[in-house]
């Protein structure tokens, strides 16, 4: 089953980078909160990311701060579009569905979360 994590993100701002699991890939979102029960949050796709990440804490190359694991587990996928992806988590924090939604062109989404 694939797998997803959270990481706690210090630079260039505090953020959380979602990370899910497709092949050999992680699909990458830049929340601008913590992801919570009934919240919509403004997101931003940031590229696809190496598969360590579900894994991995600390620093980043570069000198770009600091990772630190919010939450981890696994997830289903339900549906993935150009602008949509709906899937199923079943985490430490989080166990319910999420959605992203593309909001404007380009980089811009949203996170929807019905976490229960």
């Amino acid at each position: 089953m694939a797998r997803y994590a959270i990481l706690e993100h210090d630079h260039p701002w505090r953020h959380w980078d979602l990370f899910l699991e497709a092949g050999e890939v992680l699909r990458s979102w830049r929340l601008a909160e913590p992801p919570a029960l009934g919240r919509v949050i403004a997101a931003e796709a940031i590229g696809d990311h190496r598969r360590l990440y579900l894994d991995y804490e600390g620093p980043v190359s570069g000198g770009r701060g600091v990772v630190v694991r919010w939450d981890a587990g696994q997830l289903r996928w339900l549906r993935d579009s150009a602008d949509e992806v709906l899937v199923e988590l079943s985490g430490t924090r989080l166990c319910g569905h999420a959605r992203l939604r593309r909001t404007a062109e380009g980089w811009q989404w949203e996170f929807d979360g019905t976490i229960s």
